[in-house]
């Protein structure tokens, strides 16, 4: 069994002043200060809530949101369409570009970035860990939000979608291809943050916000991210 996060901070740890949230401060009076810009990846099969739950946390701690679906090329969405899934040569240059983009971001001023991205496989994620090694003057840490769900909940959740591109035949592609976050990835690279996304999305969005304080405290903190 895959352990979760519970919510053990209150609130969002702001990245920096938004319209919403301009008078949050620490305690001292002064806005919080990270020593790492955070690249923060929302992954799971479809169906699992990437979208909703990386746009709420970029909206909680004015971030800048990666759509990932909306980089892929039309060949693969062609395929997708057609219920053909996605080998990994397809996968490559797509998770490729996402790393970029979010490197990108970091070099026009984001102080962070939010990536949707089912990253299913071990080496896709490998792909995406690679982006402090690209990362010029940023001090850059990657982070994965894993969104489990059961086959059950995931294959409602894509039925009711509506217009979307990907069907039921897609979802059990992916999660024949899912290479869920094993111990290597949780407890030595300490870069995979599981989230159960059965509850409420209420509840889901608490429990990654909850997540995301926890490593921001510890980067406040100065421990290793």
């Amino acid at each position: 069994m895959l352990q979760t996060y519970d919510q053990s901070l209150q609130g969002p740890l702001l990245y920096g002043p938004t319209s919403a949230i301009s008078t949050t401060k620490r305690p001292n009076g002064t806005m919080p200060h990270y020593k790492h810009h955070h690249i923060w990846i929302v992954t799971g099969p479809a169906g699992c809530g990437k979208s909703t739950v990386a746009k709420y946390l970029a909206d909680q701690y004015a971030l800048v949101y990666i759509e990932g679906d909306d980089f892929h090329p039309q060949a693969n969405i062609d395929k997708m369409a057609a219920g053909i899934p996605l080998n990994d040569e397809d996968r490559w240059d797509w998770l490729i570009l996402l790393r970029d983009q979010a490197l990108a971001a970091l070099d026009q001023g984001a102080k962070g970035v939010v990536v949707t991205c089912s990253a299913l496989k071990r080496k896709y994620r490998d792909v995406i860990r690679t982006a402090p090694m690209y990362d010029i003057g940023h001090k850059s840490s990657v982070h994965f939000i894993y969104l489990h769900a059961s086959k059950e909940i995931l294959l409602a959740r894509v039925k009711a979608r509506q217009g979307h591109y990907m069907k039921d035949s897609m979802v059990l592609s992916q999660l024949n291809s899912l290479e869920e976050p094993d111990s290597r990835e949780k407890d030595r690279l300490k870069d995979v943050i599981c989230v159960d996304v059965s509850g409420s999305m209420t509840e889901v969005q608490k429990l990654a916000v909850g997540a995301v304080n926890k490593i921001l405290a510890d980067d406040m903190a100065g421990k290793a991210p």
